[in-house]
């Protein structure tokens, strides 16, 4: 494991695997690097993945409580890129994680060659937040009852090791608390139009904690993406869907600047 120090002297865990260009994947809510877990697995047999711990998360250090929001949680992942000596590199973000993967196109566009986006939005969406069911089981913090929100039941009987490690990252309710305010209060819809790394927008049609409409909004607001929709995925499609792991590699090849 590898330390960044954040701009407020944070430490910020990170690893990295594999060659070729670089690919720096974040992470969602309160979720550590090792939640990845078969995903970066495989990328990393295609890319030079680049994962780190979201500061109060695993092995990174709580810093500074102001610094809790996406926009400044995205100077995290800047830091860690410039640890990683990675002038730039394509970028993977999951639900919180894609929220962070926002700005860090908008106010870092040097350094994001190709911008991924699963299970997010750019804000609040009036009509298309949680269901009352799904927002009282995220939380709850119980994995019982997040497990069927995620993920595929067949996936999860098959890979209950990934499963387990997903849910149980090393964090106190100090963190998990600002976590989640930092994805709650998130608003990027003005400036999403700034953008200009192209981006792929991956969206489960099941999902019940980011529905729909958001990932729809999110296409109509960034000028050159991509939207696809997967049928009957949950939030976590991330992970137990390994069919985009195909479609990433694809639209890199087709889409993004060497």
């Amino acid at each position: 494991m590898k330390i960044a120090l954040a701009p407020d002297g944070a430490a910020l865990a990170w690893t990295e695997k594999g060659h070729g260009e670089p690919l720096l994947l974040i992470a969602g809510q309160a979720t550590a690097l090792d939640g990845w877990g078969p995903t970066a697995e495989a990328l990393a047999d295609h890319f030079r993945v680049i994962r780190f711990d979201h500061r109060g998360i695993g092995g990174s250090s709580n810093g500074d409580a102001d610094r809790y929001t996406t926009r400044l949680l995205a100077a995290d992942a800047a830091a860690v890129l410039e640890a990683a000596r990675a002038d730039s590199a394509h970028v993977y973000g999951h639900s919180m994680g894609g929220r962070i993967a926002q700005w860090l196109a908008i106010d870092y566009p040097q350094s994001v060659r190709a911008l991924i986006l699963a299970a997010t939005s750019g804000g609040k969406l009036a009509g298309a937040g949680p269901t009352r069911d799904a927002m009282e089981a995220l939380v709850s913090g119980v994995p019982a009852r997040l497990e069927p929100l995620f993920f595929n039941p067949e996936w999860a009987a098959k890979h209950p090791d990934a499963v387990r490690t997903f849910f149980n990252s090393r964090a106190s309710a100090w963190a998990k608390a600002r976590h989640f305010r930092a994805s709650r209060e998130h608003d990027a819809w003005s400036r999403l139009g700034s953008i200009q790394a192209p981006t792929l927008i991956l969206h489960g049609t099941d999902d019940a904690l980011t529905p729909l409409p958001n990932a729809v909004r999110l296409h109509q607001h960034i000028r050159r993406s991509t939207l696809v929709k997967v049928p009957g995925a949950g939030h976590g499609l991330h992970l137990d869907r390994p069919e985009t792991l195909r479609w990433i590699r694809q639209f890199i090849a087709a889409k993004a600047p060497r």
